[in-house]
């Protein structure tokens, strides 16, 4: 069914014939981040390079999050181990957001490239590093902390032929039928000669665009046109069968969601089948990137560096495409959007494995951390993942790290034919897109908690309903009723202040309080999860509790706009934890 682009033939399956490292050799990562990939979608089963090459011969994270389902904000939150509400990168432009204000918020000199290389690590980037990075202020000023680079850079990032890139110190340029991403494959390996040369331990980041929207920037507008994405020619036509899963939350009969998301009308055909046709050009686009896997692997294992280098494969946010009725797009809390591919393989990786713990995009930055022996950063409000076999039995036997913050700010919008407008041709936007949500996934119970700056919630029980169709907190529901399951068999008048208690928590978290909410409002250490917070000794507590809610929907992260910034906390001052 799923035919390969391209043979990893020759590619060997293990991981044992690269020179072995030395006992204090530091580690090397290559680090691959599409953009715009979803993982709901079944895009990974097309892409048999990256399952068998990096999956099988390393570890699956199935529950891995972005916390900000926005490509800039996203790749900011994951390049200083930060939420965006403590980076204060919120939108892919400004004055919220772009690389203008990663550079304003004096991030340029404080982040991941920057750290390593401090540590003693040369470090090489090509492809994608964030939005509104342009031929306008390409050097004003260069993004620090690269030894080597060839940045894709506005306003020909997402052109599949004739981007323009920026390489090193020198001017922007064109590059006239040329394919994207078969040129940032060219540049990695170029790169890992120059990283292999060096003698070094290397950081290598590659960040293709597929499967993203070919975009079009039109100098009258200051919103782009969306259209799908262009595959290689040598890719066209391939997979004709294939269409959008049909889960329940495909175009359902009854409207679904909150906010805008209501008042959607169901799609017709005509738009069903150009969806169809629109996710064959994602795959088709993404093979690029898989062909591009076993060059990697094979350029590390000439050199003698496979055995001591980690490669990561993932995404900056996922995407939607007719999900709640939803034209093609990202920006919202639901599993589409948020839960993404994330692979890694490398020395002490076990091999072939899948693990449900919950990781976040924030994570990352510790992991590169903690894999280099590089000591962890205070102000990381995400924590190393566990890689290793004791590491995650460590994580199993103390499994307080059970959930993830996601927030977004401003409009959502609609990406293909049917959501532009006008003669400009920009994409639909809607107002009122702004929320603060998060999941809590453990071996008893999964949950989805949405708190909208029009003041809508939404609770789904995600064992039950995945497709996050039942809204538990929706108009007709009753806050007397009991519908989750045991442990949380408590009615919604007492479940939903424990989960607005903790969301209150993570809303403005910084550092450890973004990974232990639940001490931050028990400073005694007696509640350690929701089903601890549920006791009957703690209602009084809880039904005093402030409640997570906005004043108005802004459009970026000032807090005048949303509402209460501290919750109670039990028995005890939070000296310790300002």
């Amino acid at each position: 069914m799923l035919a390969p682009a391209s043979s990893y033939a020759g590619v060997n399956d293990t991981q044992s014939n690269g020179t072995k490292p030395g006992p204090t050799q530091k580690p090397n990562f290559v680090f691959i981040m599409t953009d715009d990939q979803d993982l709901q979608l079944n895009s990974m089963q097309y892409m048999p390079n990256v399952l068998d090459l990096i999956a099988k011969e390393g570890t699956t994270y199935q529950n891995h999050f972005c916390t900000v389902s926005q490509c800039c904000p996203s790749r900011v939150s994951l390049l200083t181990g930060k939420l965006a509400h403590n980076t204060n990168v919120t939108d892919i432009v400004p004055p919220y957001g772009g690389y203008p204000k990663f550079v304003q918020q004096g991030l340029n000199n404080n982040y991941l490239p920057v750290w390593l290389q401090q540590a003693g690590y040369n470090t090489y980037y090509t492809g994608k590093l964030m939005n509104a990075h342009s031929t306008a202020n390409w050097n004003n000023p260069f993004p620090a902390g690269w030894n080597g680079t060839a940045f894709l850079i506005d306003p020909g990032t997402y052109n599949y032929y004739n981007a323009t890139f920026q390489s090193n110190r020198d001017p922007p340029v064109s590059t006239p039928d040329q394919y994207n991403t078969d040129q940032v494959a060219q540049n990695a390996l170029n790169m890992l000669d120059q990283a292999h040369a060096a003698g070094v331990p290397f950081f290598l980041g590659v960040a293709p665009i597929a499967p993203h929207c070919q975009t079009i920037f039109n100098p009258t507008t200051p919103i782009p046109g969306f259209l799908p994405p262009i595959p290689a020619t040598r890719h066209q036509n391939l997979f004709p069968g294939a269409k959008i899963p049909r889960s329940p939350n495909f175009n359902p009969n009854v409207p679904s969601g909150a906010s805008w998301i209501t008042h959607l009308p169901q799609l017709n055909t005509t738009e069903i089948d150009y969806f169809d046709n629109f996710y064959r050009l994602r795959l088709q686009a993404l093979q690029a990137v898989d062909e591009m896997i076993p060059t990697i692997i094979n350029r590390l294992r000439q050199y003698g560096l496979l055995d001591n280098t980690y490669i990561i494969y993932t995404t900056d946010n996922g995407y939607h495409m007719g999900n709640h009725r939803m034209q093609p797009g990202k920006y919202c809390a639901y599993e589409e959007d948020v839960n993404i591919p994330f692979y890694i393989r490398g020395p002490g990786v076990p091999r072939g494995k899948t693990v449900d713990f919950v990781t976040t995009h924030t994570d990352i930055a510790p992991t590169l951390f903690q894999l280099a022996g590089i000591p962890l950063r205070s102000d990381f409000d995400g924590s190393p993942m566990p890689v290793t076999d004791n590491a995650q039995q460590q994580r199993r036997d103390a499994p307080t790290h059970d959930h993830t913050m996601v927030e977004y700010w401003g409009t959502g919008g609609f990406e293909g034919a049917f959501g532009l407008q006008g003669v400009n041709g920009s994409f639909t936007q809607f107002l009122n897109n702004t929320y603060k949500s998060m999941r809590i996934v453990t071996d008893k119970y999964n949950l989805q908690y949405t708190v909208w700056c029009t003041n809508e919630h939404e609770l789904y029980d995600m064992t039950r309903d995945p497709s996050q169709m039942n809204n538990l907190l929706g108009p007709t529901a009753s806050v007397n009723a009991t519908p989750l399951a045991w442990p949380l068999n408590r009615p919604l008048i007492q479940v939903q202040p424990r989960l607005d208690a903790m969301l209150m928590v993570l809303k403005s978290c910084k550092a450890d309080q973004c990974t232990q909410p639940w001490k931050v409002l028990h400073p005694d250490g007696n509640v350690n999860n929701l089903v601890d917070a549920l006791d009957a000794d703690y209602d009084a507590f809880y039904a005093g509790q402030p409640k997570v809610g906005f004043e108005k929907c802004a459009l970026g992260y000032l807090i005048g706009s949303e509402g209460p910034q501290t919750p109670n906390y039990y028995g005890t001052n939070m000296a310790a934890w300002t």
